[in-house]
């Protein structure tokens, strides 16, 4: 098994980056395992906490103002009408899915933060502090960049008290996503800083920088399956096709609902009256133009319902089964709901 230790650059990633996010499933299944074991310092979930909310929102906030200053460039510029209303259609589009990248980040960070919390955290020992200020005073890695990295230097030095602690036969890997840091200066990153490298070897102690290439020395095949598996993830629908649908789901309601109209009228359930006994009965009954429509306003419905018939085309206007009139309103509410309104509002 393996004692693994991964730098607090790692975890945020796997929630910024989407090309990452696929390796939080390997990862967990190993741990599930019981194929590796996380050594997680307080200084990680100290250092999670304090940016993950930074995180969820930073990819949303920055696409969104880029996408605003690009459109508003765009209506700004020359051109013809035509080509710039399809380029900020098509741009709006896009910046419609911007908010579902904050909420998948979001839900990673939170399954991250599961895993963290179920570690035992590792706390920081006296002599750690010490060996990590040492390395601080004599600029050695990763405390060799003009910049305070006492925190890094914290991290190496308890993985490396985790590994002087460690039983004969145990192994250990650190990952971190931060090489200028850790990994060999000018050199191979993928080699540890030679101010680091005392600490790692090739069997007991290995060194990574990238959180793919650990878990494939595990599991190779985990790995290659999850990532093959993510290059068929489904892509957000864009705000176009939501609003065509919805458009045709609100027609289908409502061409549903002239047609009961009409059964109600075939069945003398409900009248066709002219305007004038429409207003000469408007004072003597409440309940006189529930029952009753205008006949030009009927003869502008049934125009109307042609219209749909011919948009909907022949057999996607029902009647429909049970089954199917339930999925046309789930859909409609479902697609309003997504848009900004309240569930269950149908309104045609």
């Amino acid at each position: 098994m393996f004692n693994v230790l991964i730098d607090t650059s790692v975890w945020l990633d796997l929630a910024d980056n989407q090309k990452q996010t696929p390796l939080l499933d390997p990862l967990i299944e190993m741990l599930s395992n019981e194929f590796m074991r996380l050594l997680v310092p307080r200084t990680v979930l100290t250092e999670f906490k304090a940016n993950r909310e930074r995180v969820a929102r930073s990819s949303e906030r920055s696409l969104s103002t880029h996408f605003n200053l690009v459109k508003d460039a765009i209506r700004k510029a020359g051109g013809q009408e035509p080509q710039k209303d399809r380029v900020l259609d098509y741009l709006s589009d896009v910046d419609h899915r911007i908010p579902l990248i904050g909420g998948a980040a979001k839900a990673t960070l939170d399954r991250i933060e599961g895993i963290l919390n179920v570690a035992a955290p590792i706390e920081i020992s006296d002599a750690v502090k010490v060996r990590a200020a040492d390395r601080c005073l004599m600029r050695r890695a990763p405390c060799h960049q003009n910049k305070n990295s006492m925190a890094d230097a914290v991290l190496i030095e308890t993985y490396f008290e985790c590994v002087r602690n460690g039983k004969p036969g145990d192994r250990f890997a650190f990952v971190t996503h931060n090489h200028t840091d850790f990994s060999l200066a000018g050199g191979n990153r993928k080699l540890p800083h030679a101010d680091l490298a005392a600490g790692f070897s090739k069997i007991r102690s290995l060194y990574f920088i990238t959180l793919a290439d650990y878990l494939r020395r595990i599991e190779p095949q985990l790995v290659t399956d999850a990532m093959s598996e993510a290059a068929y993830q489904m892509e957000p629908r864009s705000l176009t096709e939501m609003l065509d649908a919805m458009d045709r789901l609100t027609t289908q309601v409502w061409h549903n609902r002239h047609m009961n109209l009409q059964w109600a009228i075939d069945h003398g359930k409900h009248k066709i009256v002219t305007r004038e006994q429409w207003e000469a009965n408007w004072q003597k009954s409440k309940g006189y133009h529930q029952n009753h429509t205008i006949e030009e306003v009927w003869k502008g419905a049934q125009r109307a319902r042609r219209r749909a018939e011919r948009k909907l085309g022949a057999g996607n206007y029902g009647p429909y089964s049970h089954f199917e009139w339930g999925m046309i309103n789930g859909k409609l509410s479902a697609l309003r709901w997504a848009l900004g309104d309240e569930w269950d509002m149908l309104d045609t």
